[in-house]
């Protein structure tokens, strides 16, 4: 049987020539096509013209720069985790023994990532390292008590943020009684904050700072006190603001090495520039009453924020401890301040002697790096009083 032809007839065409149209009438729906190999591409609608073709290149341009967002991205926006495929095949060579044994066994085939000890440390990395915003950060550390390792837990957190962070710390000692800071570290420039003050005139680039300050192999700066305690005494208010300025125009993170003595002086102005505290108690009963006491007295002269956003490191190393309950002071502690951080006996420590970071213990020095990623979690920016 010969199928119906769905062409339009020569009289149809006619009519459509002689009108300009054809009626509904004229046309059969059922003889429409409906295979899409054969269906007539239609020009779309009014309404769904581009309107790029009616605009000039500005009404374009911001038109386009509207449906991307308000304002054009910055460079920060290109970073590695956005642009870097994260496949397999473009991921670092992992570390830890078996990891990178299968790595290479299999000729850069199988990637099974870092073992879980390397994960944690670049994790802990990741912590310690986070950029500050625009400013300086202070962080003082202190204690009410005397031979409870304030100065060695200066520079334990020194070492720690020196040695992960890109930017510079630097460890001032304002201690009034002859600190012993800079003989922590094994590079001394006979320099001390004395001399900062005398020559800040003249201070005008990093290069110049640098020369009065000690170093160590993790990067820390070292910025020494005066070996007379008459000198040390005479360090006072104006003098530590005279330090702290110039230390703010080359360095991202400042430690103090505070005194003992809370009434000093020098503690106000350490105190108000403070984005965060570290207060070292010991391990025995007396030390962490004192210790307890010192934010007791932060509390009640106006620092209670700082307080809260403060770290405790508890030395565990001091007399007493083997007869202590370590877990209430820590408790107690906790209940306090934003965290609490145990400083394991380390010899190389109890020796009082120049600090080698790679020489400690791995407890010593993943406590020490603890209490600097609490110490720039709780970083904030300094509240005017």
């Amino acid at each position: 049987m010969k199928k119906k032809s769905s062409a339009p007839s020569k009289g149809d065409t006619a009519a459509v020539e002689e009108h300009g149209e054809l009626s509904e009438e004229s046309v059969d729906p059922s003889a429409v096509p409906t295979d899409s190999a054969d269906s007539i591409s239609l020009p779309p609608a009014e309404s769904e013209l581009s309107s790029d073709e009616d605009s000039s290149g500005d009404d374009l341009y911001l038109r386009r720069s509207e449906q991307r967002g308000s304002s054009p991205e910055p460079s920060a926006m290109l970073t590695d985790d956005r642009l870097i495929e994260s496949t397999g095949r473009y991921r670092e060579v992992p570390e830890g023994f078996w990891q990178r044994l299968v790595y290479e066994v299999s000729f850069h085939g199988i990637n099974p990532g870092d073992s879980r000890a390397v994960r944690a440390r670049k994790e802990m990395d990741a912590r310690i390292s986070v950029p500050f915003e625009a400013g300086t950060k202070f962080v003082p550390v202190l204690t009410r008590k005397g031979g409870v390792g304030k100065t060695t837990v200066t520079t334990l957190l020194g070492m720690a943020m020196a040695s992960v962070r890109d930017d510079r710390v630097l460890a001032v000692d304002a201690n009034p009684d002859r600190g012993t800071l800079a003989e922590r570290v094994p590079s001394g420039s006979g320099a001390t904050v004395r001399d900062v003050v005398k020559l800040s005139a003249g201070i005008g680039s990093f290069t110049d700072f640098a020369e009065l300050v000690s170093r160590d192999k993790t990067r820390l700066h070292v910025l020494a006190s005066d070996t007379d305690p008459l000198l040390s005494e005479a360090f006072d208010e104006d003098d530590y603001n005279v330090v702290a300025d110039q230390a703010a125009r080359f360095y991202s993170v400042v430690l103090t090495d505070c005194g003992t003595g809370v009434v000093h002086s020098v503690m106000r102005p350490t105190l108000e520039r403070a984005n965060g505290l570290v207060v070292v108690s010991g391990g025995s009963v007396d030390e962490a009453r004192l210790a307890s006491e010192t934010l007791t007295w932060l509390e009640a002269n106006g620092y209670g924020e700082l307080v809260k956003n403060s770290v405790v490191a508890l030395n565990t190393a001091t007399q007493g401890t083997n007869v202590v309950k370590l877990d209430e002071i820590e408790n107690h502690f906790e209940s306090r301040v934003r965290g609490v951080v145990k400083i394991p006996y380390d010899p190389f420590l109890a020796a009082g002697s120049v600090i080698e970071w790679n020489r400690l213990s791995p407890y010593t020095r993943e406590a020490a790096r603890e209490l600097a990623a609490l110490v720039v979690e709780g970083m904030r920016e300094r509240i005017s009083r």
